[in-house]
């Protein structure tokens, strides 16, 4: 660390240490500036780490309230850094489960919607889905996740790649377009 970066870094140090005291002491104003000021901080930590991921900024929030509940366990005789990144360290572990159970989730989901619309499907409804007629009345974006995923065959992150999203924003996309496919058989008549 450059002797300028290291100089902010201790700035930065003194400042939210002594905002913490004074917040702990009971001052709205200085809390609110503590709280604005590191989570830009954990933002970026996080953005550095993980990249422009949906749940980034729930992580931050998780851990700016996880840290209004621990405020009252800082010790201003100990550096305020470490203690701050070991909550944020814990919030990012337990959003990355989050995420890896909801796209789990998410997974097994549209697999079995998919096969109950395999299932039940007709002869009339599968030449529908194979004309195009149903997957072109779905929007565009749950259109463009099913034709990848389910039709021309391409993984999670090669669909996601090519559509420039997340791998969690293509699933929940795939789900989602199954099940209005699904919605739309259900409500022809057969």
């Amino acid at each position: 660390m450059s002797a300028i970066g290291s100089t902010q870094y201790s700035e930065d140090e003194k400042r939210w240490a002594q905002l913490m005291v004074s917040s702990q002491a009971g001052d709205d104003a200085e809390y609110g500036c503590l709280l604005q000021e590191i989570s830009v901080v954990i933002d970026r930590y996080l953005r550095g780490r993980f990249g422009h991921h949906d749940f980034v900024e729930d992580c931050v929030q998780d851990t700016l309230m996880a840290v209004h509940q621990a405020r009252h366990t800082y010790d201003p005789c100990r550096a305020f850094r470490p203690w701050l990144f070991a909550i944020v360290r814990h919030k990012a572990i337990d959003a990355l489960r989050a995420q890896r159970r909801r796209d789990v989730l998410i997974d097994s989901s549209a697999t079995e919607q998919l096969n109950e619309l395999e299932g039940e499907a007709s002869e009339d409804h599968e030449q529908q889905i194979s004309s195009g007629r149903l997957i072109n009345s779905l929007d565009q974006p749950y259109r463009e996740a099913i034709m990848l995923t389910k039709l021309i065959g391409l993984s999670t992150a090669e669909a996601a790649n090519q559509l420039r999203i997340s791998e969690g924003t293509l699933k929940v996309r795939v789900h989602r377009g199954i099940g209005r496919l699904k919605k739309m058989i259900e409500a022809e008549p057969v």
